[in-house]
């Protein structure tokens, strides 16, 4: 009689070769061909731009990110997008509520206006802003060559980020058990912020997050009403483009390579405060 053949299952795979495993749907050549795209378009330029700044060595870049002149601009730029973020936050969740909650004649309208900003050059924001708030207002409120005017600028072009983070998430709330506290005789302001408010926050901060970092590299809306006086309105991205105009390419490369961080850390700290609120209610169910 002849002995059946066994298969011998097969030998685990040690910690060496599970990181070079690929699974899901698109296969290594569709994660090649990702790899090669997101290089070509992002890394590659990063990196050409702090090989730029270097060029120098250390002690020339040092002196460029330094000096009082970027250093101003660092400080107004930084400022006035942790400002825009705050408002933001606040006017952005509000929006997205309304939107969410309230039905009103234009409901459609205004929700579709509120990704304008998207689409719209940002160089015809400013044109807008200077004629509302510039020499010639309308309202008599002249804002131009100013911060508070940068912050309405920078606010136009980053409400979209925390409308749209907060809108979906408002949407999947559950109104049961919103309705639950309420017949138990919790406050409107109670539910609000023990039960609603804990699921928006995650949103809330990322919107606020990518506000933020959109607010540092906006160029196209402060160029007009911002009026680029330096050591007063001038932001960032005008100093670089200033550095280019006198000829000081290494300069504008270093100086962006510090903006790149600011933003590069901003973007990594909501990375790491959604994984935290993932894990947090993957644990709690």
């Amino acid at each position: 009689m002849e002995k059946s053949a066994t298969t011998a299952p097969p030998k685990p795979r040690g910690p060496r070769g599970s990181w070079l495993r690929v699974t899901g749907s698109v296969g290594p050549l569709g994660i090649a061909i990702a790899v090669l795209w997101l290089s070509l378009i992002v890394l590659l330029p990063l990196a050409a731009l702090t090989v730029s700044s270097f060029e120098d060595g250390w002690s020339g870049f040092w002196d460029a990110v330094t000096a009082p002149a970027a250093l101003e601009s660092l400080r107004i730029t930084i400022g006035v997008s942790v400002v825009v973020a705050v408002v933001n936050l606040f006017m952005g969740t509000l929006i997205a509520w309304v939107l969410v909650r309230d039905e009103f004649p234009g409901k459609g309208i205004v929700n579709a206006l509120i990704d304008l900003p998207f689409a719209l050059p940002t160089i015809v924001a400013s044109i807008v802003l200077l004629s509302l708030y510039g020499p010639s207002s309308p309202f008599d409120i002249h804002l131009n060559a100013t911060q508070p005017g940068l912050v309405i600028a920078l606010a136009f072009v980053t409400l979209p980020f925390v409308v749209r983070s907060v809108q979906p998430v408002l949407i999947e709330v559950d109104r049961e058990v919103e309705q639950a506290a309420l017949s138990l005789g919790a406050g409107n302001w109670i539910t609000f912020r023990r039960i609603v408010l804990p699921t928006l926050t995650p949103a809330i901060i990322s919107g606020g997050g990518l506000a933020f970092a959109r607010a540092i590299g906006e160029y196209g809306s402060v160029v007009l009403i911002g009026g680029n006086i330096p050591r007063e309105t001038q932001v960032t991205s005008q100093y670089i483009q200033q550095q280019i105009e006198v000829d000081r390419p290494v300069n504008a490369a270093a100086v962006s390579v510090a903006l790149l961080a600011v933003a590069f850390a901003t973007l990594l700290v909501l990375r790491l405060l959604a994984e935290r609120t993932a894990r947090k209610e993957e644990a709690a169910r």
